[in-house]
């Protein structure tokens, strides 16, 4: 396949920059404003390239909330490197064992971070920003649309992350398909909670960029009403986040109390939120609306969406598939299954990325003839909405009948005083397994744990249920649900 600059995602993204493309740290107020954005891309990608590096080689990048690592992540698939994004946190866990196992040629850090293994990998390290150098002295890197544009770490619930495979085309289509499925404008800025090295926050960066509009990030979530003031402040059109950040906004902030007029759309992702909390936010912020998505980091990113005007008839779904994909609801055997019958999602088109890098089993396991299968349990109605039921690894056979984890974390959502819950399968002499409930209350525990059992259908034998102060969570907010039973 011929190459050319055009095919370089992060060099089409740098010509659409426009005058509302700005990056803002909100914490410290740092801006890199639209006229210097594109140079800023350059200077990173020309910073690596004097450095010694050449297009192909694989660079990490330590991902905070802030332009920074934005701004060394493009400017290193600008230049033809392949970034692979990693969480502050993962980096400094297993950053030099990913190192070793990606054979990467270097290392991007923020001021600050400290990293001593590079030198003794022979990995360059490089620290800081770059000079802004003139976008036309140094055009992007050419590449081919199937060229490995980036390494993404999965975000899954178990373990050290995978690395998905991203191609420039995947980058590209994908982008382009949200764009259109969320109606963004080209004056927008989002404000981000969410890392770069997670796709869901990676997407919203890729798109709001692309489209000519700006982001702002914000690492005090911890402190939620201090981002809902963020937004009024840096006037924000978009907030993305997942289930857990939306249960902290509608139980543990003020937003019921600080207006965002400003704000015109919700983006969430990362697992199902309840029905419930979704009609709370659109209460409380009416003049949003509310996207829920469904999707995968083998997908590039996102799979569905839910518009808002559906909403009211079509609430609980993950909504239709995206306009470039295709999609299957099929069997054990792989065989397609009718409407309204539930089986696993498989997923097609130019956005599901090709495999996990140097995982030949899983890449197998994973993907056929162009198919990823998501393992997502799912049925598709006569509207082609898309139910998720749950996970195929993620459910407990009770009595000889099967359960979705999902099914019972949004049972035990209902009951008063339940703040979060998890569940998961423990051994049981007469049921074979049993339920293991573990909840975060909203206050104290009092006579929760007998409410919750009673709320339980006769059929779901719970053998536990632990009162804890806090969920175990991955970096990007979702339920390690492998880690429930050593806390149990």
């Amino acid at each position: 396949m011929s190459k050319s600059v055009e095919s370089n995602f992060a060099g089409r993204l740098v010509r659409r920059l426009g005058a509302a493309s700005v990056l803002i740290d909100a914490a410290t107020g740092l801006t890199v404003a639209a006229e210097e954005l594109p140079g800023r891309i350059a200077g990173a990608a020309a910073g690596f390239l004097s450095g010694g590096l050449q297009p192909g080689d694989r660079i990490m990048i330590s991902c905070s909330l802030n332009p920074g690592s934005t701004i060394a992540y493009l400017g290193a698939m600008y230049a033809g490197l392949v970034p692979i994004p990693l969480e502050d946190r993962t980096f400094s866990v297993s950053g030099e064992s990913l190192c070793l196992r990606t054979r990467a040629n270097a290392v991007w850090t923020g001021e600050g971070i400290r990293c001593e293994w590079p030198k003794k990998l022979a990995a360059r390290h490089f620290v800081g920003d770059f000079k802004a150098v003139a976008v036309g002295s140094l055009p992007p890197a050419s590449c081919a649309e199937t060229d490995l544009a980036a390494l993404m770490p999965t975000s899954g619930s178990t373990g050290v992350p995978r690395l998905v495979r991203v191609s420039y085309r995947n980058l590209i289509d994908n982008t382009e398909a949200i764009i259109r499925s969320q109606s963004l404008g080209t004056d927008e800025r989002a404000m981000l909670v969410l890392s770069l090295s997670y796709c869901f926050g990676a997407s919203v960066i890729h798109t709001h960029l692309y489209q000519g509009g700006g982001v702002v990030f914000d690492s005090r979530f911890m402190f939620p009403d201090k981002v809902l003031r963020a937004i009024n402040t840096h006037a924000c059109t978009t907030f993305a986040g997942v289930p857990t950040v939306f249960n902290i906004l509608l139980r543990r902030s003020s937003i019921a109390s600080i207006p965002l007029p400003g704000l015109r759309r919700f983006l969430q992702a990362g697992g199902p939120l309840a029905p419930e909390s979704i009609q709370r936010m659109r209460e409380i912020v009416p003049t949003s609306r509310f996207f829920v998505m469904y999707g995968q980091t083998e997908a590039t990113a996102r799979i569905s969406c839910l518009p808002p005007e559906d909403l009211e008839t079509n609430l609980g779904s993950a909504g239709v598939l995206l306009d470039n994909l295709e999609l299957r609801i099929v069997n054990e055997d792989g065989r397609e299954l009718p409407r309204g019958q539930t089986g696993e999602i498989w997923v097609k088109g130019p956005s599901i990325c090709d495999g996990y890098f140097e995982d030949e089993e899983e890449t197998a396991r994973k993907f056929t003839d162009g198919w990823l299968k998501t393992g997502d349990l799912a049925l598709l109605d006569e509207n082609g909405c898309i139910w998720i039921k749950g996970r195929k690894d993620d459910f407990i056979k009770i009595r000889g009948v099967r359960v979705s984890f999902t099914e019972v974390e949004s049972k035990v959502a209902e009951t008063p005083g339940v703040y979060e819950c998890a569940a998961a399968s423990v051994a049981h002499p007469e049921a074979g397994e049993a339920l293991a409930l573990f909840i975060v209350p909203e206050n104290g525990a009092g006579d929760l744990p007998d409410r919750v059992r009673l709320a339980l259908p006769p059929h779901w034998t719970c053998s536990a249920v632990h009162i804890i102060r806090e969920l175990p969570k991955t970096s990007n907010g979702k339920i390690a649900r492998h880690q429930l039973k050593v806390i149990g």
